[in-house]
Parts: C-alpha cells; sequence; structure tokens
C-alpha cells in the first residue's frame, strides 16, 4: 500500500498547531538497525511530510541527556529512551513534560506514555541462543539460561541493570508476578545479584548496546545472550543462527523524550505528534520486529495478521512476559545501578 503524507502537520481537533516553516530539530536514538528502521519508518517520512529538517545522531542514552542539562549545552531536542530510564530521568527533572494536547495519545495502549515520554515502540527483552550450538531446542526459560549444566557454552549477559535483575530473579524461582515485589528491598536486589555472580563464570561478554548484543550472536562469539528481540530478528535476517523465545521476556516499551532546555522545544513537540500516528507506527515492524504503540496501527491495513503474530505486543506473546515495572525504576534504579555495578568491579 502506497502512503500519502500531507506537507504539513494538520491542525488536530486538539488544538495542535503546525510545525513553523523551516524548523530543524535534532533527533538522538542508539544507532545500528533499531535507528535506521526508526529513519526509515518514522523520522524520514515525518520529515518530508511536515517540512521540518531532522538531524540524526546516536547518543549513549540518558547519562548524555544529564551533561547537557547540568552544563546548560543543551543540543538535542528529542532522545529515544526506555521506559525506565525516561522515568527516572523525568524523576531528576531532566525532562520536558509532554503536551499531551498536542501529541494525540487517545489510541495508544494503556500505560504506554508518561509525563516525560511517550512510547514509540514496543519489545522484549529475551534469552537468544545460537542454534549452531543448541539446535531448536535452546533454552525456554530463565532457569534454562542460567543453567550451565543442562546449556554448557558461554553467555553474554547486559552491562547495566535495566533489564539485567529480572531474569536471574526468575530463574531463582520467583513467579513472574512477585518479580517486583522480591526486588523492593535491597535483599532482594541482592538475591538476584548472587543469581548473576552464580553465572558470571560463564559470561563472558557484558554488553552495552543492542547493536553489540546482535553482532555477538551474529559472530558466533556467544552461545546465548540477553537482549531485545527485534535487533535478534534483524540478525537473523543478515545470516545470524539464533533464535529465542517470549516466554517469560520483559515486556517494554521505548519511548521519545524531549531534554529540557531543548532549543527547539515546540517543533519537538509537534514532531512527536507526528510520528505517533498510526499511519507511521504501522511501517516500523517493516523494518524491525517491534510492535506499535498506537492502537490503530493494526487498523490500517500494514500490518498482516502474520507479522502481528510475531510482534511482542500481540495478545499472544505479551501473556507469556512480564511488564516492566515503571513505578520501580523510578523509585529503585539509582540504588540497583550502584549495586550492580559493585558487582561488576568484584
Amino acid at each position: 500500500m502506497r502512503k500519502t503524507f500531507s506537507l504539513t502537520v494538520a491542525a488536530t481537533l486538539l488544538g495542535s498547531a503546525t510545525i513553523a516553516l523551516g524548523a530543524e530539530i535534532t533527533v538522538a536514538s542508539w544507532g545500528g538497525s533499531y535507528q535506521d528502521a526508526q529513519s526509515k519508518a518514522l523520522f524520514e517520512p515525518a520529515a518530508a511530510a511536515t517540512g521540518v529538517t531532522v538531524k540524526q545522531e546516536t547518543y549513549g542514552g540518558m547519562a548524555d541527556v544529564r551533561l547537557q542539562v547540568s552544563t546548560g549545552q543543551v543540543t538535542l531536542d528529542i532522545v529515544a529512551s526506555g521506559s525506565g530510564s525516561a522515568a527516572r530521568a523525568g524523576a531528576e527533572g531532566l525532562l520536558e513534560p509532554l503536551d499531551y494536547n498536542v501529541i494525540d495519545v487517545s489510541n495508544f495502549y494503556p500505560s504506554l506514555y508518561s509525563e516525560f515520554c511517550v512510547g514509540g515502540d514496543v519489545f522484549s527483552t529475551v534469552y537468544a541462543w545460537n542454534t549452531a550450538t543448541y539446535g531448536a531446542d535452546g533454552p525456554q526459560s530463565w532457569a534454562d539460561f542460567f543453567d550451565v549444566e543442562k546449556f554448557p557454552g558461554s553467555r553474554a549477559y547486559r552491562g547495566s541493570v535495566a533489564g539485567a535483575l529480572e531474569p536471574a530473579l526468575m530463574a531463582d524461582g520467583v513467579p513472574l508476578d512477585q518479580v517486583y515485589e522480591v526486588l523492593s528491598s535491597e535483599e532482594g536486589i541482592e538475591r538476584a545479584l548472587n543469581k548473576i555472580r552464580e553465572l558470571r563464570p560463564n559470561i563472558s561478554v557484558f554488553w552495552s548496546s543492542g547493536a553489540q548484543h546482535a553482532q555477538l550472536m551474529k559472530d558466533g562469539e556467544v552461545d546465548m545472550t540477553t537482549g531485545w528481540n527485534g535487533r535478534f530478528d534483524n540478525a537473523a535476517a543478515d545470516g545470524a543462527k539464533v533464535a529465542y523465545s517470549f516466554n517469560q521476556a520483559l515486556l517494554d516499551y521505548d519511548c521519545f523524550a524531549i531534554p529540557k532546555g531543548a532549543p527547539n522545544k515546540d517543533a519537538a513537540m509537534q514532531f512527536l505528534a507526528e510520528i505517533s500516528k498510526p499511519e507511521y507506527q504501522d511501517d516500523l515492524p517493516k523494518y524491525i520486529t517491534y510492535g506499535p504503540t498506537n492502537k490503530a496501527a493494526y487498523s490500517t491495513g500494514e500490518i498482516s495478521a502474520d507479522v502481528a503474530a510475531n510482534l511482542p505486543s500481540s495478545p499472544e506473546n505479551a501473556a507469556l512476559q512480564l511488564p516492566v515495572s515503571l513505578e520501580w525504576y523510578a523509585e529503585w534504579e539509582t540504588i540497583a545501578a550502584e549495586m550492580y555495578q559493585e558487582m561488576l568491579t568484584e
């Protein structure tokens, strides 16, 4: 189906205005196949439709935003962020509140937007395995991933705390619906860290980006890794011998935020309104297997039933997963991150 777009951002019934003629914004994301997908599905067509000039950069996450805001040298207008990191950054005062009179989220899935960040895609943190090592019968739970006797081989694991503690607790026998309750104490966090310590002799790499963990599987450098489902699908399409399961995966979403003091805040707000529309979001699964946050994207005819069945936000797949708790991250991420980094330097 060929897409057509208006030449300007239309004013909506919610009262939004058009992006100023000749506006320029700088958007930062994480690079690799993920940013390539965002660029093709969202940034480039929205730029063409609105006439706004979009400069794209890659960045290192909210630490970069913190540095810019603290020094008063903010150059970024929109940043891609994990939902938990955005929740914490908003609480720290690093982000502008979003104007939902401008950004229409009336068709968004519940809880896929917040005061400071609007959902851009739904993804899953999964365990993936090298099919050359294990065939199709790889791990089917986090307990399997941590079981080096049943599944001998090298592992890669995330080098930061987001999405790292929950799998360890599930591997240690904590039911999905009790994971965040257990993690809501330093003792519970330490329990998760102890489980990772058990696995650590078999962890050869602590990865720091989606591009890295995908490359690890493409190169066959490790036998298993944690990571993001869409990155593995793209790696498999490029010939990587990799498979994964949604069972016990972490259901999460990425979002877009505006740094505090962004030089082009108004234009950025309007651009977020544009890329939140279903006619952009329904193209994202063509480039990476992440689900749209706007429910209306499933009704445009662009996403087939077969494609929807492989997206993290499909009802069948979502039912197998643990939804990430933004409340937990807002309250505990700072403490947990310190404890995690201490564990990594032991």
